[in-house]
This record gives structure tokens, C-alpha cells and sequence, in this order.
């Protein structure tokens, strides 16, 4: 079956599963009793590249972007999302995270990408574009405690990648495209201090064969981390602030047996950021 129809049979499968909790927990109370709140959350800061290689062909170069590819200085970050709380116990969440990585350096040793060299010596444009789209549930565990807050559920992410190596000269040339469905876990806790002063834990992770996930015949194992821990304070009823430190993480490795080239399908991308932001939430 063509990754497309994979793709979206997968896609399909998991909204409805979604689907099918959400309306779970609608009919657990009266829906016209319903409390709904809705939540606006923006961050913006720097990101460290804390490791990040990849390589493309088992020919290739296994590529150091942090010591050989010019990120070893810090990058602009942003992040939006939008949640929504109903009958006080479940929230959705969805998140805009792009994510865009440049850099230009002269190549200290010959790279390797799906068959093509690029000399010592090029000078190389590097692009490393890799947002992401993510549909999250949660259900809240412990509500009732004034200081204490758990929740757990899923999530969907959709990967929307883009890494191209462009010699500065215009005569070499290579891209990796790919758009991905990535289901993973979710939890998220908070304590009180007091009344203004809140701490926030919260992450989203998963660890799998994408075969085993998706039904395709290719070995291929992926791993995403997205876990931050913030700090904030509650300026009004509607308005609260925060700092926040995250790790964010993951990649995959192995085999795309229906990739028509150029090279032989082989990918191993793994990457390890870390994250400073400052942010805002407003409620409704």
C-alpha cells in the first residue's frame, strides 16, 4: 500500500479513537451542564542544540550538525497553542511548533549525502526544517485537590520535515522531504505554591518500532521527548506568566523500502534540543 493511503488510514484510525473518548467523556455528564473555559498559551526564547547528527544512505556521512554543520550557537523559538477545558476534567489541546534550523559553514572534511560528495573545502547552505502540528487529550485525575493537579492522555503529531544540503554554488544539491503521523503519550502535573505561584510538569513521549505503529513492512524505530517544566505566576483570573525550560528530543532510524532515490532509503536522524522561553496564557 503507497505511504500516502498508510498515512491517511492511519490518520483516520487515530482521530477517531480520539473521537470516540471525547464522546465517552461528554456522556458521562449532562452536556448542557457542560463548563467549558478556553486557554491561549504563547512562548518565545532560544534553543541550544544540545546533539544532533543524521545521515542519508548507509553510504553517507553520519553528519554532526553541532561540531561540522554550524549549530553551535542559539536559535529563535516560538510556540503557540490553544486548549480547551469541558466538564472540568478534559481538555484538548492543540499546538503549533515550527521549528527551522539554518546555518552556512565550509565543509572541513567530504560529505556524503544519498550518493553525491560534497568536497572538503564547499562552502554549503544547511537547512533543517522540522515543524510540527500536535492534537493532544487530557483527562484530569486529580481535580478536586486544591494544591495538586494530574492529568494523562494522548497525543497526535504530525511532522512536516524539510532538510536540504545546497552547495553555495548552486551545483550540488540534495533534500530529504517527509510528513509523518506520530501518536505518543501525554501527562501533565502542577502544584500550587499559593495563590499566584504555580509549578507545571508536562510531557509528551514515545518509544517504537514506526512498523509496528503503522502497518508498513520497513524497520524503522522512532522516538520523540517533549518535556518541559515551568514556572509562572497568576497575574489575574484570565492571566498568567511563566518561564519555562524544556528538553525536546527524539528522531528515527532505518529503512524506507518504497524511497525512489536518489540513494538507498537508509535514514538515521536523532536530535537533542534544549530550551529557554518566556510565555503568557490567557483564559476565557
Amino acid at each position: 500500500m503507497p505511504k500516502f493511503f498508510r498515512f491517511i488510514l492511519l490518520s483516520i484510525s487515530c482521530f477517531l479513537i480520539l473521537e470516540a473518548s471525547f464522546a465517552q467523556n461528554m456522556e458521562e455528564s449532562d452536556p448542557f451542564q457542560a463548563d467549558f473555559g478556553f486557554r491561549a498559551v504563547a512562548e518565545i526564547g532560544f534553543l541550544s542544540v544540545l546533539d544532533h547528527k543524521v545521515q542519508f544512505s548507509n553510504s553517507g556521512t553520519y553528519f554532526d550538525y553541532d561540531d561540522n554543520g554550524g549549530q553551535d550557537i542559539l536559535f529563535p523559538i516560538s510556540r503557540l497553542s490553544l486548549e480547551l477545558d469541558f466538564n472540568q476534567k478534559n481538555t484538548l489541546i492543540f499546538l503549533y511548533q515550527p521549528l527551522r534550523l539554518e546555518s552556512t559553514v565550509a565543509l572541513s572534511e567530504d560529505l556524503i549525502v544519498d550518493d553525491l560528495t560534497f568536497p572538503a573545502g564547499t562552502v554549503v547552505d544547511l537547512l533543517y526544517n522540522f515543524p510540527f502540528y500536535r492534537l493532544s487529550y487530557l483527562r484530569e485525575l486529580l481535580s478536586s485537590n486544591e494544591k495538586y493537579a494530574f492529568a494523562i492522555g494522548g497525543t497526535l503529531q504530525i511532522r512536516n520535515a524539510t532538510i536540504t544540503f545546497t552547495s553555495a554554488d548552486g551545483t550540488r544539491f540534495r533534500a530529504n522531504r517527509d510528513i509523518g503521523l506520530v501518536p505518543a503519550l501525554k501527562i501533565r502535573s502542577s502544584y500550587k505554591i499559593n495563590k499566584q505561584v504555580f509549578l507545571e510538569l508536562e510531557a509528551d513521549g514515545i518509544y517504537a518500532p514506526i512498523s509496528y505503529l503503522n502497518g508498513s513492512d520497513n524497520e524503522v524505530t522512532g522516538a520523540i521527548l517533549d518535556a518541559s517544566l515551568r514556572a509562572g505566576v497568576q497575574l489575574t483570573d484570565e492571566i498568567r506568566t511563566f518561564l519555562n525550560l524544556r528538553y525536546l528530543g527524539g528522531g528515527a532510524e532505518g529503512t524506507d523500502e518504497d524511497e525512489m532515490g536518489p540513494g538507498d532509503g537508509y535514514t538515521r536522524n536523532w536530535l537533542h534540543f534544549g530550551t529557554v522561553s518566556i510565555g503568557a496564557a490567557y483564559s476565557l
